[in-house]
């Protein structure tokens, strides 16, 4: 195989391993070599039976992959290694044609939790565009008899002669105007991202400065990384999705009887390196993580905090985290928890593209 292409797999985060016809390892890359805990020097020349202590399974997807000449992925493959393991990967068989042989095969293997991952993040992805449409037509349903419905209770409050009766139109008024603004906040996020270049780090002092102001009982610490580039986005959007996630924790604490420990919520950043978002691979992403010691999540809301309505507080409305995911998944990011009480982490990750790394340099 040629050098530049071998270089290439040397960089991937996946772990990839070539083998010739007779099942002969050839290549193994860096990521390979750490995940099995062996060297590729060692390993070149050595049959998958001996490497692998006589994985069928393996073998099987190779012997498939060859006799359709097509790729093959194997989602339930246990390997050994060097006394390391078991390990309980994934692995796609692909053959390829190389230079200097008739016939190769190419093999990826993946911790099966990172495909649960994966998959789990383009179900949350499908799900929060279905979201976001629901919103949209369920908002556009609603807002037209809703004027109706205002319009003609001020006709009426202009008619009634007893000023007793204004009361009730008064309550229909202010009951459609709660309404009309409840769903001006859910077509909100339609609003195309007006991008610019934006500090991440400005956007959480902005979140702190009104958390620290709302709930002045609830210490906000910060932990940044300084050395994270700036990316680009909606600087507003930003600032309402980290808000609206910061606010849902000082309100979770806030609500809780008195105790001890005082309530707390940490800012923190870092770099998160080769992650998966909106199905393209980024080499580095922001990490913006809010975490509180709050009451936690509730573990019959956990599959569905993110959906519109879904409150965990008394008096919500269930739009909070809803609209924060959207304004986050329109930045081709994502938003993940876990929670358990005392200790709740919601992580963003905002995509770090390659120009605004090399402007960052």
């Amino acid at each position: 195989m040629a050098t530049s292409a071998l270089s290439g797999l040397d960089l991937l985060a996946t772990a990839v391993m070539l083998v010739d016809e007779g099942e002969v390892v050839r290549y193994m890359n860096p990521a390979a070599e750490n995940l099995f805990g062996v060297s590729s020097g060692n390993t070149q020349g050595i049959a998958l039976d001996a490497l692998f202590d006589r994985s069928s399974v393996l073998a099987a997807a190779i012997g498939y992959a060859r006799d359709n000449n097509c790729s093959y992925t194997e989602h339930d493959l246990t390997l050994s290694a060097n006394g390391h393991g078991p390990l309980h990967l994934s692995c796609t068989v692909t053959p390829v044609e190389l230079d200097d042989a008739p016939a190769d095969y190419l093999i990826e293997f993946r911790h099966i939790e990172q495909q649960l991952k994966i998959a789990r993040e383009e179900r949350i992805l499908d799900q929060s565009q279905a979201n976001r449409e629901l919103i949209r037509n369920l908002a556009h349903e609603i807002k037209n008899p809703l004027g109706g419905i205002r319009g003609a209770a001020q006709l009426l409050d202009r008619e009634l002669e007893r000023p007793a009766l204004h009361e009730y139109t008064q309550v229909i008024m202010k009951e459609a105007d709660r309404l009309q603004l409840l769903m001006d906040r859910l077509l909100t996020p339609h609003r195309l991202p007006q991008p610019s270049q934006v500090n991440v780090h400005e956007v959480l002092e902005r979140v702190r400065s009104v958390i620290v102001a709302e709930f002045p009982g609830i210490f906000v610490r910060r932990d940044y990384d300084t050395s994270l580039p700036t990316i680009r986005g909606d600087r507003e959007q930003l600032i309402q999705a980290t808000l609206n996630i910061t606010r849902n924790a000082a309100q979770a604490i806030a609500a809780q009887p008195v105790r001890d420990v005082r309530g707390e919520i940490l800012l923190r950043t870092r770099i998160a390196r080769q992650v998966t978002l909106a199905r393209k691979r980024y080499r580095h992403a922001v990490e913006i993580c809010i975490i509180d010691n709050g009451p936690g999540i509730p573990e019959a809301l956990h599959e569905r905090i993110f959906y519109p309505l879904v409150s965990g507080r008394e008096g919500g409305s269930g739009l909070g985290l809803t609209l924060a995911q959207n304004f986050i998944t329109q930045h081709l990011g994502s938003v993940a928890f876990e929670s358990t009480p005392g200790n709740t982490i919601f992580s963003i990750l905002l995509p770090i593209t390659d120009k605004e790394e090399a402007e960052a340099r």
